[in-house]
């Protein structure tokens, strides 16, 4: 892959702190802007940066990002390489490789790309049957992307390409590269949705201004659990979104779904996902329900109680100054839930906050489930599918915790 055009002939060097060659020869993929004491020059979005120790000695080689707090994402670190074309096309090669035989084709919908776990910092991509899309979370992509789309269909069969930004660079995209969120970046989208298979279930995906990149890909283990522990129960499904969980439910037998969100659109979602899967017995059987509500406001002001209830709300942590108030919202939220399980009932309580820990959001669970004085057991945890790896401590997000009370 070429340099972008505007990069000076002089290659980017950057010597940092003795604490940061500590933290790179880690592993870990970030180079923070506090950690740079010297460079040879001013740098540009996207351009090769190549990290030397005190001894001169080379370190890594990544993407510099001269307005991001994350200054250099590390693409290679150990041995010199030249990250050229041929680099590339193998970096790609090996990051496809490991999702070969990971699903069948019962499943069409799965992340290709997982950011700096997978070796491309700030970048995910994402597949939604033919449609592929790629979300990009700092600015040192936008020169690379007509050479990156190439590569991508060149060893990706797809019909199109959607591009997704993250919102704090979406303005600077505009401004100097005329890209757009939502953006075709390859083909045309369908007259229709963008419809994707998993485990047999078909969802659609809202790949232009969904959350994410339209669908939420990494919880597919655990809606397969939920599937399993919903025959004959009633399912409340809170923070919905388009219902993946209560699909799921409804063809493992449930008695009743009620798709619970704050957000009408996603509600809408979550009717025509149903609507999609009445060919299954279970779904067609079932009662859905959707309500548009507050889950903090509409789970203490009723009486009615669930065999199973599924909490999974975006993250509650943006950043680490919000880590102790998330802590005590998971334990607040769960407390809730548990009050409108009936007896026997399962709860599954979700988090995807990155700032509180697995054993941190674990723990506020079973806090939340003590003062209810019911006995129960912990069924199991479960964190990242193997599509969505954390290959460094920021990267683990996802953390899922099952309870049985009697």
């Amino acid at each position: 892959m070429n340099p972008p055009a505007n990069q000076a002939a002089a290659r980017l060097r950057l010597r940092i702190t003795a604490a940061a060659e500590t933290v790179v020869r880690s592993g870990h993929p970030w180079l923070f802007a506090d950690s740079i004491h010297e460079t040879n020059r001013a740098g540009q979005p996207g351009e090769l940066a190549v990290i030397y120790d005190r001894k001169d000695k080379f370190l890594a080689v990544g993407l510099f990002d001269p307005d991001s707090p994350i200054r250099v994402r590390i693409l290679h670190a150990g041995k010199p390489q030249t990250l050229d074309s041929a680099w590339w096309r193998s970096h790609l090669e090996k990051t496809l490789a490991v999702r070969r035989n990971l699903f069948d084709a019962q499943t069409t919908g799965y992340r290709l790309i997982h950011g700096e776990s997978d070796g491309w910092p700030g970048l995910v991509l994402d597949k939604y049957a033919a449609t592929l899309v790629l979300k990009i979370y700092t600015a040192a992509w936008l020169p690379r992307l007509d050479e990156i789309v190439a590569l991508f269909q060149e060893k990706i069969p797809c019909a199109r390409i959607v591009l997704r930004l993250s919102r704090n660079i979406q303005p600077f995209a505009e401004k100097q590269f005329q890209r757009r969120d939502g953006q075709m970046l390859l083909g045309s989208l369908p007259a229709a949705a963008v419809i994707f298979s998993e485990n047999g279930i078909q969802f659609e995906a809202d790949v232009l201004r969904g959350q994410k990149t339209g669908f939420f890909l990494d919880q597919r283990e655990n809606r397969a659990a939920v599937e399993k522990l919903s025959s004959g129960r009633r399912v409340l499904n809170a923070f919905s979104f388009s219902g993946g969980f209560s699909v799921f439910a409804a063809r493992g037998g449930a008695q009743s779904v009620t798709d619970l969100d704050i957000s009408g659109h996603a509600l809408e979602s979550a009717k025509r996902n149903f609507a999609l899967n009445k060919i299954f017995p279970g779904v067609a059987a079932c009662r859905h329900e959707t309500v548009q509500a507050d889950t903090f406001e509409w789970l203490p002001a009723g009486a009615e109680t669930f065999d199973l209830i599924v909490l999974d709300p975006p993250s509650l942590a943006k950043r680490a100054t919000e880590r102790e108030g998330a802590i005590r919202a998971y334990e607040k939220l769960n407390s809730l839930g548990i009050a409108r399980l009936a007896r026997g009932g399962i709860l599954v309580a979700g988090s995807c906050s990155a700032h509180v820990s697995a054993p941190e959001f674990f723990n506020a669970v079973r806090r939340a489930a003590a003062p209810a004085g019911r006995n129960f057991s912990e069924l199991k945890t479960t964190q990242h599918p193997p599509d969505h790896p954390a290959g460094f401590k920021e990267a683990a997000y996802l953390k899922v915790i099952y309870l049985k009370f009697a």
